[in-house]
C-alpha cells in the first residue's frame, strides 16, 4: 500500500512583501474614502436647502464666469445682464422631452405664486443646443410659459464657454435618422443680486422647499 504523498509547503510571504501588501490596501482605502467624501460634499453644497434656519447660504465653488450669449430679440448678453437682481437660471433645449417643459412649467408657477414678487427676479433658459436653438425657435418654444422668462442662446463655442463657467453637465445622444437628445444638468441654479452662485432647486423639489428658497433668495437681495 503506497504511503500518501505529502502536501507541498505553500510559500509564505516575506514580511516586507506581506508589509507592503497591507500599505497599498491601506492607502486604496484612504483614496476611496476620500473620493466618496468629496462627492457627497460636492452634492451637499449644490443643493444645500436655503430655507433651512441660521441664514447661511452655500458659499461659492467656482460656479460662474465670463460668457457671451444672445437673447430672443437678438440682443447680446453677458455675465453682466445676471447682474442687479437674484436669477434663476435654468439650462436645457427646445426638443427636450420632458425635464425642460416640466421645469418650466413649475418655474411658471413659481411666478404666479409669487405674486409681485416675482418682478425681484429673473428667470433665464439657456439652451445648450446651438444647432437647433436659434433665438427666434426659442422665443417660440417659450410663449407656452410665462412671458417673463427669457431664453438665451448662443454659437458651439459660447455654449462651450458657458458651460465650462458653470460647470454644466452636456451630452449628445445620437438617434436613427440623425435625430439627436442631449443629456444636461438638470438642476436649477440660483444667483443672487451680484450674480454670485446661491444655491440650487433639485429637479422634482417639492414646491413648498421651492418656493422657501426663492423667498429666501428675494428676502436676501
Amino acid at each position: 500500500m503506497k504511503k500518501p504523498k505529502k502536501p507541498l509547503p505553500q510559500p509564505v510571504k516575506s514580511a516586507p512583501s506581506l508589509l507592503r501588501t497591507v500599505r497599498l490596501t491601506a492607502w486604496v482605502a484612504v483614496l476611496a474614502v476620500a473620493f466618496v467624501a468629496g462627492v457627497m460634499w460636492m452634492s451637499n453644497l449644490l443643493n444645500r436647502d436655503l430655507s433651512g434656519t441660521g441664514g447661511a447660504r452655500p458659499a461659492a465653488i467656482g460656479i460662474g464666469g465670463a460668457f457671451t450669449l444672445t437673447d430672443t430679440n437678438g440682443k447680446r448678453v453677458s455675465e453682466a445682464d445676471l447682474a442687479g437682481r437674484p436669477t434663476v437660471l435654468f439650462f436645457g433645449y427646445t426638443f427636450c422631452p420632458d425635464v425642460c417643459p416640466t421645469t418650466l412649467t413649475e418655474a411658471t408657477q413659481w411666478l404666479t405664486a409669487l405674486g409681485k414678487d416675482a418682478d425681484k427676479l429673473r428667470v433665464v433658459f439657456v439652451s445648450v443646443d446651438p444647432g437647433r436653438d436659434t433665438p427666434e425657435t426659442l422665443k417660440t418654444y417659450l410663449t407656452a410659459f410665462d412671458p417673463r422668462i427669457q431664453g438665451w442662446s448662443g454659437t458651439e463655442a459660447e455654449i462651450a464657454q458657458l458651460k465650462t463657467a458653470y460647470r454644466v453637465f452636456v451630452r449628445k445622444v445620437e438617434r436613427p435618422g440623425g435625430e439627436y437628445l442631449i443629456d444636461h444638468t438638470a438642476t436649477v441654479y440660483l444667483l443672487d443680486a451680484s450674480g454670485t452662485f446661491a444655491g440650487t432647486i433639485a429637479y422634482g423639489e417639492a414646491t413648498d422647499t421651492a418656493m422657501a428658497k426663492l423667498k429666501r433668495l428675494i428676502g436676501g437681495a
